[in-house]
Order: structure tokens, then sequence, then C-alpha cells
């Protein structure tokens, strides 16, 4: 054994016999210098690749997949425009309905589809910009993916009635059109009254969260009741309006059936019902074709119109309509010539002639004799309720008394044309004149579905959620997710008893290699020389 002389900087040597008596075994001197020189290093580079793999193996794991999702493409053509509106959904659903939502709306310049009767080789022209737009917005590889969707509504609706070969060419046309595109055009169809307002229905109820809440209900009970809590909907289009709810009593046997919808794992029972002709603009042309019948002279003292407003309008033009057509008769004139007077009551008076409420063979019915479960429940009003409430400021957070609806009503009506042509002229002429009119529909029409108080039950909607337009469309796509597959999550890469056996192997592999060379570090001098 050897030592060393500090005082004669020499090495000294203890006799074989001594190094016993420490006892100390004597490895091999090859080995000795060996593991002098190579130990640690050995087991830091053993150290190092443990910790590697470690690692390697815990993100390769645990790393984020890329978020996978879709999209969707739904046109709303109705009867005085067209607007296309594209969704985004993840591919991993909830409770069987993708998680669906708006990300961008395009308005398509022009009138409705309807109007495109003559001339079918503008539709190209029509369609093409807000095409162009989702092609921008949608990544390139989701285009053959993407469902595109064309529904047109009431306005389409009266023309097949009317010539149901020149519908028919337009939405060959359209189809014609939207194939060329890289995306998966699923076809253009006229959507039924009942579907529209159906799709109204799951618009509102998803947007405030009355669906997606359910699945979170343990009480049997009250997942039996929570959907008394669905909002009701209320949707005012050109030619059409809807009203669609859930019934507070849903063992009635009705002389219609209530739509079924699954949605979110939850079973719905909806009444629904469209009133053709009952749209703001439809309405007001049978108003006057039926005012027409007590103008012998040709000139309408209009009470819907603000004094000092005049119009003039084609006789001809008003009887060929589907739903003018009742009122047409023999007339001594071509034109007829429209002058305001500006009377909110009487105009409402002549309005109650266009609802039939005196026949019902049912238990409970709107008007022209229509089945309808008593209205319960809050609601929400959209498209032209909210367009023409808002602007009068009749929305229900502004009114809190039916004397305070018919005094600005009667106040608004009352203005001259002139003065109010002045103050609003960023609003186009044509509307301007008929918000009047249009004002004092709304009121008469919720008056006719049975509504009362309606400021404290119904709440005009426009955007919900500051960027999702209340409508059927998202309805409409929400409810086609059910048929879209859900794609299954991308696996892991090493199975879970797999993954944390490596992860404990390495784990002790590190342990092992460090209680070593924490041994050898604090040893490494009995193996100099």
């Amino acid at each position: 054994m050897h030592g060393w002389d500090p005082k004669r900087r020499r090495q000294l040597t203890y006799p074989e016999e001594n190094q016993r008596d420490f006892g100390l075994t004597i490895p091999d001197s090859r080995v000795k210098r060996f593991l002098s020189k190579n130990g640690l290093v050995i087991l830091g580079f053993t150290f190092i690749l443990s910790l590697i793999a470690l690692l390697a193996v815990g993100l390769t794991q645990n790393k984020n997949t890329p978020e996978n999702f879709k999209f969707g493409i739904v046109f709303d053509a109705g009867s005085s425009h067209t607007t296309m509106y594209i969704y985004k959904w993840s591919a991993e659903k909830v409770n069987d309905t993708g998680l669906v939502y708006e990300i961008e709306s395009c308005k398509v310049k022009g009138p409705g589809i309807s109007a495109f009767a003559s001339n079918l080789q503008d539709i190209p022209m029509y369609l093409s910009k807000c095409m162009g737009r989702a092609k921008e917005l949608i990544p390139k590889y989701k285009h053959h993916q993407t469902p595109v969707y064309l529904g047109a509504t009431a306005g389409m609706r009266l023309l097949r009635m009317e010539n149901e070969e020149s519908a028919e060419r337009i939405l060959n046309s359209v189809t014609s059109f939207l194939s060329s595109y890289p995306f998966n055009f699923r076809g253009a169809r006229i959507i039924s009254g009942s579907e529209e307002g159906a799709y109204g229905w799951i618009t509102i109820n998803y947007l405030l969260g009355k669906l997606q809440k359910k699945q979170n209900s343990k009480d049997p009970s009250s997942r039996r009741n929570e959907s008394l809590e669905t909002y009701g909907a209320l949707d005012l289009g050109g030619a059409s309006t809807q009203i669609t709810f859930v019934p507070k009593d849903t063992n009635i046997k009705p002389p219609i059936k209530f739509m079924q919808f699954r949605l979110y794992g939850n079973n719905y029972s909806v009444y629904t019902y469209s009133f053709l002709c009952y749209g703001k603009d439809q309405a007001l042309l049978k108003k006057l074709a039926m005012d027409t019948m007590n103008a012998p002279s040709g000139i309408l003292l209009d009470p819907c119109f603000h004094p000092g407003y005049e119009r003039t309008v084609d006789v001809s033009y008003l009887f060929n309509n589907t739903c003018t057509r009742e009122y047409n008769g023999q007339f001594p004139f071509h034109e007829l010539k429209i002058n305001g007077t500006g009377e909110f009551q009487q105009c409402q008076e002549d309005l109650l002639d266009l609802f039939h409420t005196t026949n019902c063979r049912y238990t409970s019915c709107t008007f022209n004799g229509i089945f309808m479960p008593p209205v319960q429940g809050e609601f929400g009003a959209f498209s032209a309720y909210y367009y023409t409430m808002n602007f009068l400021n009749l929305t229900s957070d502004k009114v809190s008394s039916e004397e305070m609806v018919i005094d600005k009503m009667k106040k608004f009506c009352a203005r001259p044309w002139k003065e109010v042509n002045t103050t609003y002229t960023g609003v186009k002429q044509k509307y301007l004149s008929e918000y009047c009119f249009a004002g004092t529909y709304v009121l008469t029409l919720l008056q006719a579905y049975n509504f009362t108080d309606y400021w404290k039950h119904i709440h005009f909607m426009d955007k919900i959620n500051d960027n999702t337009e209340a409508g059927w469309t998202l309805g409409y796509m929400l409810n086609l997710t059910n048929m879209i597959p859900a794609e299954l999550p991308q696996p892991k890469p090493f199975s879970r008893p797999t993954y944390i056996s490596l992860m404990v192997a390495f784990s002790l592999v590190l342990a092992v290699v460090f209680i070593l060379g924490s041994i050898i570090f604090h040893k490494s001098s009995y193996f100099q020389k």
C-alpha cells in the first residue's frame, strides 16, 4: 500500500499485510486505473442518456395534438337578400353534437335569388364575391372537406307556388355554380317554413346556453323539466313569419306533429308554425291590396305612412302576387296613389283585418284558425323584429308599459315626412318610409299571437355573444353536425401501462446512476496511485 510523505515529498510503500489491516480489497491495477480515469465519465454519460430518454418519453406522450377543426358554409337565400355564413366546429363532439360558432358573414349584394328567374346568367356574379371570401378564410387543405349548403326561404317558396319550373331553374343554376368550387357542395334547396322556424329556435337556445347546460344536470326530475327553460323563437322576414317554442304541456294531442330534435344528448319536442305572406313586406302588400278596394278614385289616405308622404304603386304589380290575389278585382285605374296621414291607432285597426281570430276548431289557436298551444316563457325575437323595434327604440330594455309603447308610436307616426326624412339622412327612403307601418305591424302581430306585456317576455336580438347572428342558419348547421361523423382523437404514442413502465424504468436508472456516481466521487481517493 502506498502513502504520501508530505515532508519528504515522496510516496511511501506499506507492506501488503498492513494493507489487509486496513480492511481494503486490492483490485487489479488495470481495473483501478480504468475506474479512476473513466468511472465518473461512464456514469455521467449514462445519466445524461437516461435523462434525455425520460424527457423524450414524457414530451412525446403529452405533446399537444393539433386542434382538429371543421368548417361549414350556409347560404341564407331570403326573399329580399342573401347572406353567406361560415361556421367552425371541433371534430370531437360534445354528446353527439359539434360545438359550432360563426366566424364570418358575407351579405350578397343585390335582391333575393327569386328575382333571378329571368336572368339566370347573373347568378355566378351574384354569388362569386362571397365564395371568394370563403376560399380566403378557410384553409386550403380543408376545402374539400367543407360542406356548402344553400337554403332558400319564403321568397322561393312563393315563386315555387307561382312557377315551379322557374324555381327549379334558379336552384339548378345555383347548384352548377357552387359545384365548381373546391368545397363539398351538399345541395341547394327550398327549406320549409317549419324548418326555418325550428332551426331559428335551435340557434338562439344554443347561443344563450340553454342546450349545453342540460348535460350537467344530475337530477333526473330536473332534466325532464329543464326544456321549459328554453326560449321560444320569433322570426320575421320579408315574406313569412315563424313562431317556435316548447309547449308547457307536451302530452297534448295536436292536429299537427311537433318537430323532434336530439341535441347535446337531450330530446326536444317543439311546436313551430310558419305563416307565409305574413312577413313584413308581403303584409304591407296585402294591406295595400285590401285598401285598394276602398279607394275607388285611386287615391288612398293611408294612416300607416307619415303625413306628407306620397307613393305611387302600379296596380298590376300589386296584384301580381300569390299573397294579394284574394283581393284582386276590376279597378278603373292603373296606379294607386298613396298619401300618408300618420295615425297609429287607425293603422293598427286596419292591420287587425289581416288577422282572422274568430274561427278556432281546437282547444287553442292563433290567428286564421291555426292550432297553437298557449305561449309561455321567454321569447327571442330577431330579424325584422329586431331591426324595426331597435330603430324605434321600442326594444324590451327601453319599454316599461303599454302606454309608453302607444305614446312613442303615436308621436313617431305623426311626424311629418319631410322632418323624418331630414332627421334620418343615413337611412334608405324605402325603409325609412315604412317604419311607422313596420312598428305597428310588429305590435299587431304579437297581439295576434296572444302576447301581452311583450316587454316583459320578449327579448329583441341581433347578434348574440357579440359575434353570432340570430337566425336559422346556425341551427341548421348544428342539426347537420349530428349527421357528420365525429373523428376519433389522435392516439397517444404509448399505451398508458407502457408509458408508466418507461417513466419508472428511466427514473430508477437515473436514481441508481446518481447514487453510484456519488459513491465513486467520494471514494475516488482509494483508486489513486
